[in-house]
């Protein structure tokens, strides 16, 4: 089992939620203040500098109104 945040399939949900913010003209503070995070924290996310919590995955899935299995599926 790869725990690395750096394999490509984790790069690509990470590149996938920051394409889905963007899509809806949101950023890092805006997705922040949905999820009650430091906009830093989601910043550090989305460049994989830290890794995202199925809780923060499922938070921040829901603060973007798209569906988390599109997501899940870059993973499999």
């Amino acid at each position: 089992m790869m725990k690395s945040k750096n394999t490509p399939k984790y790069q690509a949900l990470l590149k996938w939620l920051k394409s889905q913010r963007l899509e809806q003209g949101a950023t890092v503070r805006d997705v922040g203040l949905l999820i009650d995070e430091p906009f830093q924290i989601v910043s550090k996310i989305e460049k994989g500098q830290r890794k995202l919590s199925v809780d923060e995955y499922m938070q921040y899935c829901k603060a973007l109104n798209v569906d988390y299995r599109k997501g899940l599926k870059l993973l499999e």
